[in-house]
Formats: C-alpha cells, structure tokens, sequence
C-alpha cells in the first residue's frame, strides 16, 4: 500500500492507503478530523470542503495521490494556538449563521477562499464563492451577513 507524507492542518502526517482513496476518508478516517463531513459524495454539495493552499476544495472526490505538497486546511486547523476562533468562524457565530450545520464547514472555508483572494467582496461576489455550497435551512441572509462582518475584522 502507498504511503503519502501531507502537510495537514500545518502538521506533517504519514498515511498509508490506497492512492484512489478520497482525501476526506483520510481525514476524517485516519486522522479524525470532522470537520469537513461527508454530504453528497459527488462534490456537489460542498459540506466536505477544505482549504488546498488557501483555496476551497471539495474533498470527497479529491484522490489523497493527487495532495503532493499542498497544505491542506481543515475546520480545525483554523482555531489558534490559544483557543481562539478564526475571525471568519467569530462572525458565524456573532451572526448566527448557522442553523443546522450542514452547510457550515463549507462555507466557512470557501469564505476565508474567497476572502484571501478578495478582502471586500460586494453581494454578488459573495454569492458567486458560495454557490456550491448547498444550505438546507436559509440562513442565506445571515452568512452573507458574517462574510461581510468577516471580511471587516480581517
């Protein structure tokens, strides 16, 4: 069986799979890590997705052959050292963006995608990054509401 050495949540981590095996079984498989949760399985929905250097990436159909040397960002990888949340999962939680948490690890990460890529992003742009991530409860209004929030504290 392959062994592959990835650079996960800043940790260097030694598996051993099967090259097609999808990056989240590893995660969350090997390396229990929940945060990013299994939805759809077809990349879809959007609840599986990490950060690959910096940019949201679904990762339930993202073979563990395919990571290299990316690092990869899990939910848990964003708190800091001393507990602190990240100012993207601050603002989810100061605006009550979450209801039943489907949808919240994906858009929380495809948030700190799109505010790395762009720090004051208008309502379409929000909606844009957004998109393939599916929120079965319609708290549309309030993660829009804590992108902005975000993307005012960083």
């Amino acid at each position: 069986m392959p062994t592959y050495h990835l650079n996960i949540n800043g940790s260097q981590k030694r598996i051993e799979t099967e090259s097609d095996t999808p990056l989240l079984y590893v995660l969350r498989d090997y390396l229990e890590l929940n945060g990013p949760t299994y939805g759809c399985g077809l990349a879809q929905c959007g609840s599986c997705t990490v950060l690959v250097n910096g940019s949201a990436t679904t990762s339930c159909m993202l073979p563990v052959s395919s990571i290299g040397e990316a690092e990869i960002t899990t939910m848990e990888g964003l708190v800091s050292d001393d507990g602190n949340l990240h100012p993207v999962q601050q603002a989810f939680v100061q605006e009550q963006a979450a209801q039943c948490g489907y949808c919240l690890n994906g858009m929380v990460m495809a948030t700190i995608s799109l505010l790395n890529k762009n720090p004051s992003p208008d309502d379409a742009e929000i909606k844009n990054a957004l998109q393939g991530n599916l929120c079965r409860c319609g708290s549309h209004t309030r993660i829009i509401k804590a992108v902005k929030t975000a993307a005012k504290s960083l």
